[in-house]
């Protein structure tokens, strides 16, 4: 048995229907009652609460840790979540981290993953930690403004990272969970190329068929929209990296393809899969 946390967004799906189709048996875990794939057995749970992950971690053999927003913020301790999985006896762990723990180690929320990652690597269990850069699904948070207005407001219109897939995530993680010479492993996970909220505009008027405009927010309203959405300890260090990226954050990692044996795929790949949310 499989455990996916975080398995109703835009990694845990399509990583739960991957073991699915191996064959694996699969117990996807959301805060929320969701529809999964056939066969896929569903729990409610809350990570803030791992005591509650009881039923979903019995007879599991592996778990695929998400923490959701809250779990980011001052204060939290997804390091218990590690700790039932333990002594509920998981042998192995695949932790989504973040590209920050090394290109910022010293970010608030950077402080708190690189623990997490330290917790997983102590806790006798078989490990893979994967670290993505930004998400090419985080132009999600366009979408209402492309239907009603077909415009595009973000900060940063002309600074660039190589923004990765989910759907790339969720092939490394599968890979990870099922393939014993990924355990030890620590893998970057980029896209193939730096692209700037301006050329993701120009994506998506491409796959739309139609024309969308760019508006540039200023740093003070970019961080009250996303403060909103999530702690703002991470909506500050996101902001950080999106509008002063490091030359780590906009390097392309080869990682995706070592452990794939193909190319990540590209921002306009993910928008044409992905126009009917734009529509």
């Amino acid at each position: 048995m499989i455990v996916v946390t975080g398995a109703t967004g835009n990694i845990g799906r399509p990583l739960t229907r991957a073991l699915a189709e191996a064959g694996e048996q699969v117990t996807a875990v959301s805060r929320h009652p969701a529809a999964v794939p056939e066969g896929v057995r569903h729990v409610v749970a809350d990570l803030a609460e791992p005591a509650g992950l009881g039923p979903a971690l019995a007879g599991a053999k592996s778990l695929f840790l998400l923490l959701s927003g809250d779990l980011h913020a001052t204060g939290a301790n997804p390091a218990d979540i590690v700790g039932e999985a333990v002594d509920r006896g998981v042998r192995r762990v695949v932790l989504l981290s973040t590209l920050g723990v090394v290109t910022r180690p010293f970010g608030t929320t950077r402080v708190a993953m690189r623990a997490l990652e330290d917790t997983v690597r102590e806790s006798g269990l078989e490990w893979a930690v994967l670290r993505p850069g930004g998400f090419a699904s985080n132009a999600l948070w366009w979408a209402e403004s492309v239907r009603t207005r077909r415009v595009v407001a973000a900060p940063f219109g002309d600074t660039g990272v190589p923004v990765v897939d989910p759907a790339d995530i969720a092939a490394v993680a599968a890979a990870c969970l099922l393939e014993d010479r990924h355990t030890g492993g620590a893998y970057e996970l980029t896209g193939p190329e730096v692209i700037t909220p301006r050329g993701q505009t120009e994506a998506l008027a491409a796959a739309l068929g139609s024309p969308v405009d760019f508006h540039e927010l200023t740093l003070e309203e970019a961080r009250d929209g996303m403060s909103r959405a999530m702690p703002a300890e991470l909506a500050d260090d996101t902001l950080d990296i999106l509008g002063s990226p490091s030359p780590a954050e906009q390097r392309v990692s080869p990682d995706i393809e070592r452990v794939l044996g193909r190319a990540p795929r590209t921002f306009a790949d993910w928008a044409a899969r992905n126009v009917d949310a734009f529509r």
